[in-house]
């Protein structure tokens, strides 16, 4: 896949493209539809697709990117009512999330429950403490205690609790460890003195406004984290083990009507307070976040697809000036 440098251009692919198999991958029956798969069937050319698994077959949506393998695994996260919540791709070996993807439709997005708290005098990382442990990891997979108390950084939600206000069980699942980063209280938007602003809070609003306002049919797929494998861009370690990331990101692919379009957000991850920057100057194509983090991003398009809508990006089209 060709990586360019080409910001801030614009483009928008008929939704005729019969590359594209469109099916249901994020919700089921009695949910919102729809995400949509990608993979390498029929004459799409497609070469660098996940390929679905008996315990995975979920990855050949659009939202994931290219796994990385080795001691990394994905986790997926599901709901009965409503399908597919979220994924993370959890690095073993270094005891951290890669990213988490997800989608947003105008049915996913619908408030009907209240946040979930835990019981703050339950024991770190039990099932009914405000972050419990994942399920899904083996002992030695994951640090056996919750480093971020005391640390001087959030538990940063990376499938925002604010997007997932479907149903309790959704809800709850955005608690896990898996699902957090360590960010300053400035970065992500819980500090005294910018209580809800902050870089990371500010276009965790702007993704989920997106996703809210949707049509029927549209879908907003969503793929973050913070990064974890170039020791150049990690911060610090927590007690010398919970990597902090120095940067994070966010790349989204919009179907809709008139196309697919896409749009990133690089940060760099500072204890000084950005809430009131415009979000639009830390806007980049998907090939330049791709580049800084070595993370094939919606590798499910077919390639001739997939090659277009990355390397070109028009924030005002999504609102951003």
């Amino acid at each position: 896949m060709g990586i360019s440098a080409i910001k801030k251009y614009f483009l928008y692919l008929p939704l005729t493209i019969t590359a594209l198999t469109l099916t249901s991958c994020g919700g089921d029956d009695n949910s919102s539809d729809d995400g949509s798969k990608g993979g390498n069937g029929g004459n799409v050319r497609n070469f660098n697709c996940n390929i679905a698994t008996v315990s995975n077959p979920e990855i050949t949506c659009l939202q994931y990117p290219r796994l990385r393998g080795g001691n990394s695994k994905v986790i997926t996260h599901s709901s009965k009512g409503f399908g597919v919540n979220y994924s993370v791709e959890w690095d073993s070996d270094i005891k951290s999330q890669r990213w988490t993807c997800y989608i947003l439709t105008k049915e996913n997005s619908k408030k009907k429950v209240s946040r979930y708290y835990g019981d703050k005098d339950a024991i770190p990382g039990a099932a009914n403490s405000s972050y419990p442990f994942d399920p899904n990891l083996s002992a030695g997979e994951y640090w056996d205690d919750d480093y971020y108390y005391g640390s001087g950084f959030d538990h940063g939600h990376i499938c925002p609790s604010n997007d997932r206000l479907y149903n309790n069980e959704v809800n709850y699942q955005t608690f896990f460890l898996t699902n957090m980063q360590p960010q300053y209280s400035v970065f992500n938007g819980s500090s005294s003195a910018h209580k809800f602003s902050g870089l990371w809070i500010n276009m965790e609003d702007f993704v989920y406004n997106t996703g809210k306002n949707l049509k029927d049919g549209d879908t907003l797929f969503i793929c973050k984290g913070g990064t974890i494998d170039k020791e150049s861009q990690i911060l610090t370690r927590i007690k010398g083990k919970l990597i902090v990331p120095k940067y994070f990101f966010c790349t989204l692919l919009l179907k809709d009507s008139r196309g697919l379009r896409t749009l990133g957000f690089w940060f760099e991850h500072s204890n000084v307070y950005h809430g009131d920057d415009p979000l639009v100057d830390y806007t980049m194509t998907i090939d330049e976040i791709e580049q800084l983090t070595g993370i094939d991003f919606f590798c499910n398009l077919p390639d001739d697809t997939e090659e277009k809508v990355e390397k070109k990006c028009y924030p005002i089209d999504w609102g951003l000036k």
